[in-house]
C-alpha cells in the first residue's frame, strides 16, 4: 500500500503513514493508527511514573511498604513478596465476557480491582526506592535503570556503577551529572561524550583522558578550554578550579553551559548505528524517528528501547524482545506484543494485557502469572479463546471507547490516557512534554498536586559548606532546604536529606553537597537534553546542501552540521 496522509484524531494535525507502515501492520494484523507519531508517545508516557513514590499499606499482609501508586489508584497494591506469592492469583478475579457491555468497561473494571505490584521492577538487591529497576543492586531514587549497581538519582542508566545524577548513560563507573554519555570513568559533567577518564565538562568528546572545559576533541589528554598543554601545564591551571567547592562548581556550570551553545554540534548524537533516524541511538541499525535506543533493529517511533527488533510504538521495552507494538514497560525475552503495558518475564502473542507475566495467548487480562488462553482473567480452550477473540474484536470496532474528549478507541489504540493509574504531573508524558495543570485537566488527566510536608527544614542551603572538606557526618541528620523551595514546576520536594553512601560519593569524587532535591536536579538534566521531537533543516555549514531531520529546533542557538562536514571540523 502506499504512503496515506492522515489527520491526528487527538491533536488534528496530518501526518503520515509510510508505505513499509502499512506492511508491518498487515504483518501483525492491526489496523492502522488514527493518532500521529508524537501523540502515541505521549499517550504511551502517561502509562509510565517513574520518580514518584508513596507510602501506602500492602493490601495483603498490610505491612507499611514504598509504591509508586498514589492513594488515589482504586486498585490495591501488594508489596513484592505477596505480589508474587501463591497466596492469590489473577484468575481469582476472572470474569466472563458479557457482550453486552463494551470490552472496554470490562476491562476498565479488571484493572481497578487486580492488586498492582508496589513497584515495576525485578531480581533487584537491596533497592527499596527504585522503580522500574531491573537486576540491579544497592540503587536509590533513580529509574529505568539495568544491570547496574550503587546508582543514585538517576535515569535511564544501563550496565554502570557507583554514577550519581546522570542521564541516559551506560557501561560507566563513578560519574557525576553524565548526560548521554557511555563507557566513562571518573568524570564528571560529561555530555554526549565517551570513552574519557578523569575528565570535566565535556561535551562531544571522544576516547580523552584528563581534560577540561572543553568541545569537539579527540583521542586528547590533558587539554584544557580546547588548549593542549603537558602533563604539569594542566595540573597547575586545574589547581584554578578546585571542584570541591560548590562556588567553583556554580561559576563551571554556567560557563559549560554557555560552551555547549557554541560548540559545533551533529545532527543527531547517533552512534556505532546504520541508517538509523532520531536522536541518542547506540550500535543499532534501521531506527527511525526514535529515542534512547541501544543493540536494537528495525525499530521506529519508539523510545528507551533495549535489544529489540521488529517493533515499532514502543517505550521502555527490552532487551531481547521482537515484534512489539504500541507498548510501554513491556518485555524482558518475549516476543509478539500488542497495546499492552507493564509485563514482561516470558510473555508471547498478548494483547491489551496489563502486568502480566510468562504468559501468553491471553487478551484484556490483568495480573496473571503464567497463564495462556484466558481472556479477562478467565481460562479458555484454544479454540474457545480464539473464537471469542475474534468476535470482541468485532465489538471493540462497533462499540468503541469515547473519552471525555470525544476520542474514540476502536481495536487498534492503545489503552485511553484517563485509564492510567498516574497522575498526570508524575508522569514521563510531562517530563517530555511539559503542560500547566489547566491543560491536563481540560484533558482529562489526573492531576495530584503537592500535600503537607511532614518535616521541618533543620539547615539552609546557605548553611552547607563550600567545600566538602568542611562536610561532617552531622549532615546526615539534617532536613536540607532546597534552594527552588517548592515555587517551581519541577515536582520540587522543598527540602531533602543527605544519605550516608551519597556523603561517601561526594568525598570520594571531591564534589560538593548540591543545594537542589534530586527532583529539581533530574529536571535540570532533563532541560540539557534535546526534545522527542524531530525538524527538517539544513546543515549551517556555508555551501553545503544537505539535509537532515534533528532534535536540534530551528530557534535554537547551536550550530548543527551534517555528518559529513562535522567529521571534517572535529579535532
Amino acid at each position: 500500500m502506499d504512503s496515506q496522509t492522515k489527520v491526528c484524531q487527538n491533536c488534528k494535525n496530518e501526518f503520515v503513514i509510510e508505505s513499509e507502515d502499512f506492511q508491518f501492520y498487515t504483518k501483525i494484523d492491526v489496523p492502522p493508527p488514527t493518532w500521529c507519531p508524537e501523540c502515541r508517545l505521549r499517550r504511551r508516557q502517561e502509562f509510565r511514573s517513574e520518580r514518584a513514590l508513596y507510602k501506602r499499606e500492602c493490601g495483603l499482609c498490610h505491612k507499611n511498604i514504598i509504591t509508586g501508586y498514589p492513594p488515589e489508584t482504586p486498585a490495591p497494591v501488594y508489596c513484592e513478596m505477596c505480589w508474587w506469592s501463591d497466596k492469590w492469583g489473577g484468575e481469582d478475579l476472572a470474569s466472563e465476557y458479557n457482550p453486552n457491555i463494551p470490552f472496554w468497561e470490562q476491562l476498565k473494571i479488571l484493572r481497578e480491582k487486580t492488586p498492582r505490584l508496589a513497584l515495576n521492577s525485578s531480581r533487584n538487591e537491596n533497592c527499596p526506592y527504585t522503580n522500574y529497576t531491573w537486576a540491579s543492586k544497592d540503587c536509590y531514587l533513580t529509574g529505568s535503570t539495568l544491570h547496574s549497581e550503587g546508582i543514585m538519582f538517576s535515569g535511564n542508566v544501563d550496565r554502570s556503577s557507583f554514577c550519581l545524577d546522570c542521564n541516559a548513560i551506560g557501561d560507566s563507573q563513578f560519574c557525576y551529572e553524565n548526560i548521554e554519555s557511555e563507557k566513562n570513568y571518573e568524570s564528571t559533567f560529561l555530555f554526549r561524550s565517551q570513552n574519557c577518564i578523569g575528565s570535566h565538562f565535556l561535551a562531544d568528546c571522544r576516547n580523552c583522558q584528563h581534560c577540561f572545559m572543553s568541545s569537539s576533541l579527540r583521542n586528547k589528554e590533558y587539554v584544557f578550554e580546547n588548549r593542549q598543554l603537558t602533563k604539569d601545564e594542566y595540573e597547575k591551571e586545574l589547581e584554578k578550579y578546585p571542584l570541591n567547592r560548590y562556588s567553583i562548581q556554580e561559576t563551571l556550570r554556567k560557563k559549560f553551559s554557555v560552551l555547549k551553545k557554541n560548540a559545533l554540534w551533529k545532527y543527531a548524537n547517533v552512534v556505532r548505528s546504520i541508517n538509523s533516524v532520531g536522536d541518542n541511538i547506540i550500535a543499532s541499525k534501521n531506527v527511525v524517528r526514535s529515542f534512547d535506543v541501544r543493540d536494537s533493529e528495525n525499530v521506529k517511533y519508539s523510545a528507551r528501547v533495549l535489544g529489540t527488533k521488529d517493533s515499532m510504538d514502543i517505550n521502555n521495552a527490552g532487551p531481547g524482545c521482537e515484534l512489539f507494538y504500541e507498548g510501554m514497560d513491556v518485555g524482558f525475552d518475549d516476543g509478539r506484543y500488542k497495546f499492552c503495558v507493564d509485563s514482561w518475564d516470558g510473555c508471547f502473542d498478548i494483547e491489551y494485557c496489563d502486568l502480566c507475566m510468562g504468559s501468553q495467548n491471553c487478551f484484556g487480562c490483568v495480573g496473571l502469572r503464567k497463564k495462556q488462553y484466558c481472556i479477562l482473567n478467565k481460562q479458555y480452550t484454544k479454540e474457545d479463546y480464539e473464537a471469542l477473540k475474534v468476535n470482541i474484536i468485532k465489538d471493540m470496532s462497533a462499540r468503541p471507547y469515547r473519552d471525555i474528549r470525544g476520542r474514540i478507541y476502536a481495536y487498534g489504540e492503545f489503552f485511553p490516557p484517563e485509564f492510567s493509574p498516574y497522575p498526570h504531573n508524575t508522569s514521563l508524558s510531562q517530563e517530555h512534554f511539559p503542560i500547566s495543570k489547566r491543560e491536563a485537566l481540560d484533558a482529562g488527566y489526573f492531576w495530584k498536586d503537592q500535600g503537607e510536608r511532614g518535616y521541618t527544614v533543620s539547615m539552609k542551603s546557605s548553611d552547607i559548606p563550600d567545600d566538602i572538606k568542611d562536610v561532617s557526618n552531622s549532615i546526615l541528620k539534617e532536613v536540607i532546604e532546597c534552594i527552588h523551595g517548592g515555587k517551581c514546576n519541577d515536582q520540587c520536594t522543598s527540602a531533602f536529606k543527605i544519605t550516608s553512601e551519597e556523603l561517601l560519593f561526594y568525598k570520594r569524587m571531591k564534589l560538593p553537597i548540591p543545594r537542589l532535591c534530586p527532583n529539581c536536579r533530574h529536571y535540570e538534566r532533563l532541560a540539557q537534553r534535546s526534545p522527542m521531537k524531530l525538524w527538517h533543516r539544513k546543515c549551517m555549514k556555508e555551501g553545503c546542501m544537505n539535509e537532515f531531520e534533528t532534535s536540534y529546533s530551528p530557534d535554537r542557538p547551536e550550530t548543527v552540521y551534517c555528518e559529513t562536514c562535522y567529521q571534517k571540523e572535529v579535532v
